[in-house]
């Protein structure tokens, strides 16, 4: 992108893995549009893969530091470390979810207790504990941003235990959006992408045929890009979207309006 819409704002990322995932794509529309940036890694064993990918297309100075969003302890450790680098955060982006591979296919009545309390912690509560955790940081009129799906209002085989888990996100979305609007004008929205070639869309049983089903029925006869995800990601981290807050945006082709 060539318009520098985001020049002078800091934005706090998480949830990067690879180059093919949607908080890349947003992450690197926000570098192109000018934003600072600092990145999340989860554990030692992602550690080397995210710095490395980070360092290669955002800068070798950009900050990396360690967070378990299940963890309160790890949260406050990671803000910590952000402010060295800033007194100040404009935008943040949750992209983060998690459910255990057996819920995410079969019968959705097989859900286990031990597997709905992980994934919604991880995937839903998770933006709740970030933004508690940001927004004595936060610029008034600042933006979080997190990542949804269809399948948080629509059944979506195989996709179960996270379709309830981004309803969940969704709802935190709205309850987020009112408190922190009220009190300082910060912005809470969603955006829910149709299915990408992602190593966590992979990750859902069916999902070839999922993408399938976009092509043939979705308006543009298509789901989206990561490069159209990115350009989403900007707007409403800019201030552009100043009234814009409590929504879920999609960016799908069109195909959620679709009856049949």
């Amino acid at each position: 992108m060539s318009s520098k819409l985001l020049e002078g704002k800091v934005g706090v990322v998480i949830g990067v893995a690879n180059k093919r995932s949607i908080a890349f794509a947003i992450a690197k529309a926000w570098h192109e549009a000018g934003a600072k940036l600092i990145f999340n890694y989860q554990g030692e064993r992602l550690k080397d893969g995210v710095l490395k990918l980070v360092h290669e297309n955002f800068g070798e100075d950009v900050p990396v530091y360690d967070l378990d969003v299940s963890n309160d302890e790890s949260i406050n450790a990671f803000f910590e470390k952000v402010r060295e680098h800033t007194d100040k955060v404009d935008c943040m982006l949750h992209s983060v979810a998690f459910a255990p591979k057996e819920a995410l296919g079969g019968s959705f009545l097989d859900t286990g207790r031990e597997a709905f309390k992980i994934s919604l912690d991880i995937s839903a509560y998770s933006l709740v504990a970030l933004s508690r955790a940001v927004e004595p940081m936060m610029s008034d009129n600042g933006s979080i941003l997190a990542m949804s799906y269809l399948g948080s209002e629509k059944v979506v085989p195989n996709y179960n235990l996270m379709g309830v888990s981004k309803a969940a996100l969704e709802a935190c979305t709205r309850y987020l959006a009112y408190d922190l609007g009220r009190a300082r004008g910060i912005r809470v929205n969603c955006i829910s992408a149709g299915p990408m070639q992602t190593l966590a869309a992979r990750g859902v049983s069916g999902f070839n045929t999922m993408f399938k089903v976009y092509e043939e029925h979705a308006p543009l006869g298509r789901s989206c890009t990561g490069e159209e995800l990115g350009a989403t990601g900007v707007f409403l981290a800019s201030d552009g979207a100043a009234a814009i807050t409590g929504q879920v945006i999609y960016v799908d082709g069109g195909y959620q309006i679709m009856g049949m």
